[in-house]
């Protein structure tokens, strides 16, 4: 352990012993609760430091720095309610499988007794969103605290772990250092259910490989995994939302379960088989009437060969050393031609943001509606990683994209944003602008939460004006260049297809943000 100071307050030894761990980013909107933290922070100098204007751009940052970056970072937070404010992204970022460590501020213990306007129950407030919660009990065990939370988060699958920090025992001395803890590793490989996959292969086209997380990041595992297709006539889908996704040019396309219900029970109608890779049994995101709520046909056979606690890619081999397969070689997939001038459409979108995307871009998809007629322009690009709305709660593609930023700042961010969306956490553009990032943010202005619109046709409604009125944004339309403009973000309003594309290849060159609203 490195030489630190003999006398140091709880605060400051959970700063010291998470960063001698390697945690080196704190993403932050603290409160009075947590001001010993900011003055731990500040004296030592040991993380970089980056404040949200609100407590859901903080969590989804630190989403999409982890997503990125393959290590946590650490948030602060403020009380139940600042906890409540940022727990839509940490949803997202539970469902991801991210690892991450918050530290939620807490009234002193002496003070936790008196009821004090902001006094509730911390640690109920946080454990829907927490795989593991702990309040802290004093300065000397509170570094202790701190590094069994990064265990946790560090843990395979990754997860979210949230320490409860009283003020008193941040601010009193006697903090002692804490050494960091081995995680949870990926469980062993069961020989049982590699022998049941490969028998499944033996069904050819009437099986499917669903496969998630560590594999679809692993670019060598994909081809391994097209090999293993290639040669048994199996076929490769993934789950409808994933953490990331390496695609484009050189890499191997995989298809992903369609979000509309219909197509999606239609996808996977044709298999008798299903071998699971670092992924859970499909599910459709909502219950519908009429409509069944897992998506393989009932009589479908499903192993597990990998959960998500499991080594995916590691699993992928010993599947293809069975069956005899290896690598594929990558397919040609040709760019699309440049789009005529004109209106941008769901025909024409796909090629033009594929036109767009720089070399090892990553892209931020929280198109929503228009996120089905985007998805193909990941595949036709230049070498990218794809980053995704995981949990369905709307608001995380500007927080994910100034966390991802941060994590890779030597490359470009290109963010396919909703503007219905967009609304919940605006505030991250402030934040991309005072952290200098890189990113582009793409509004698709189609002015409606045009996605509920669809599914109130799904539930069997038959809507009136009163009720579509509740899903438009156009009274009054939103002006997202004055908005960004007033974050320090500068912007342009685009109409025509060939200026979105020359727009963002401008500004995907430029350091800095920029924002692009285009109008649909």
């Amino acid at each position: 352990m490195k030489d630190h100071p003999v006398m140091m307050n709880g605060a400051e030894s959970v700063v010291r012993s998470l960063h001698d761990a390697g945690v080196d980013v704190c993403f932050a909107n603290p409160g009075t609760s947590e001001m010993q933290f900011v003055d731990a922070l500040d004296r030592t100098k040991l993380m970089r430091c980056v404040l949200g204007l609100f407590e859901g751009v903080v969590t989804g940052a630190a989403d999409g720095y982890a997503r990125m970056a393959g290590k946590p970072a650490v948030t602060l937070l403020h009380l139940a309610p600042g906890f409540a404010n940022a727990a839509a992204n940490l949803h997202n970022a539970r469902k991801a499988r991210v690892p991450m460590v918050n530290l939620v501020g807490d009234h002193a213990l002496r003070h936790q007794h008196y009821d004090a306007p902001l006094s509730a129950d911390v640690e109920g407030a946080c454990a829907p969103f927490s795989d593991w919660v702990r309040s802290g009990k004093d300065a000397g065990s509170f570094a202790a605290d701190a590094m069994e939370a990064l265990r946790i988060a560090r843990g395979k699958p990754g997860r979210i772990a949230t320490l409860i920090a009283p003020a008193d025992i941040g601010w009193d001395a006697g903090g002692v250092m804490a050494a960091e803890l081995p995680s949870d590793g990926s469980v062993a490989l069961d020989a049982q259910a590699l022998d049941r996959a490969v028998a499944a292969l033996e069904r050819g086209a009437g099986t499917v490989m669903i496969v998630g997380d560590g594999v679809l990041e692993d670019v060598g595992a994909l081809a391994l995994l097209q090999g293993i297709a290639d040669k048994t006539g199996a076929k490769i889908l993934a789950p409808t939302s994933n953490r990331r996704m390496e695609r484009g040019q050189g890499r191997f396309p995989v298809a992903k379960i369609p979000y509309p219900i219909n197509d999606a029970i239609a996808s996977l109608a044709p298999f008798s088989h299903a071998i699971l890779i670092d992924a859970k049994p499909p599910v459709a995101f909502f219950a519908y009437p009429g409509k069944p709520s897992m998506l393989l046909p009932e009589d479908c056979e499903m192993v597990t060969l990998a959960g998500l606690d499991g080594d995916g890619p590691l699993a992928i081999a010993a599947l293809a050393d069975r069956v005899g397969a290896s690598a594929a070689q990558a397919p040609n997939v040709a760019m699309p031609d440049r789009p005529a001038a004109g209106a941008i459409t769901m025909q024409n979108i796909a090629a033009a943001i594929a036109r767009a995307l720089p070399e090892d871009a990553i892209v931020v998809d929280e198109a929503v509606s228009w996120g089905g007629a985007l998805y193909a322009a990941g595949d036709a690009a230049r070498p990218n990683s794809w980053l995704s709305l995981t949990g369905g709660s709307i608001g995380i593609g500007i927080p994910l994209s100034a966390g991802a930023a941060i994590a890779q700042p030597d490359r470009p961010v290109i963010t396919l944003q909703a503007d219905g969306s967009a609304m919940y956490t605006l505030q991250g553009l402030w934040t991309q602008a005072r952290e200098g990032s890189n990113v582009t943010t793409i509004i698709l202005a189609n002015q409606a939460y045009e996605i509920l619109k669809g599914e109130l046709h799904n539930v069997g409604a038959q809507p009136g004006e009163d009720a579509l009125s509740m899903l438009n944004l156009d009274r009054p339309a939103l002006d997202f260049v004055s908005i960004a403009k007033g974050m320090g973000v500068p912007g342009r309003r685009i109409e025509d297809v060939r200026d979105l594309i020359q727009a963002i290849e401008d500004a995907a060159k430029e350091p800095g943000p920029f924002l692009i609203e285009a109008l649909l």
